[in-house]
């Protein structure tokens, strides 16, 4: 898919709503831009957060041995009560 936007006097764009919508982006909501290779990528900051944090924990369910989410409820009671101690 490709789509234009047309910048202003004032360096400003407005996002096609095929855009907005592909980023799940609202009023208000802030993009970013990221270099790769010369080319720069829009994404949505939430969206890249979200996929960074994923990536980070990938892996540790199975290294706490978490099978299903009686498993993560106990994790986290355990967690809360230790820091309540």
């Amino acid at each position: 898919m490709m789509e234009l936007a047309k910048i202003t006097s004032k360096g400003q764009i407005t996002l096609p709503i095929a855009i907005r919508r592909a980023l799940s982006l609202n009023d208000g909501g802030k993009v970013a831009f990221i270099e790769k290779d010369g080319q720069y990528i829009l994404v949505n900051p939430a969206k890249l957060a979200f996929e960074d944090v994923r990536s980070a924990f990938e892996g540790e369910a199975e290294r706490l041995e978490l099978k299903d989410m009686d498993d993560v409820t106990a994790l986290i009671k355990s967690v809360r009560s230790e820091r309540d101690k």
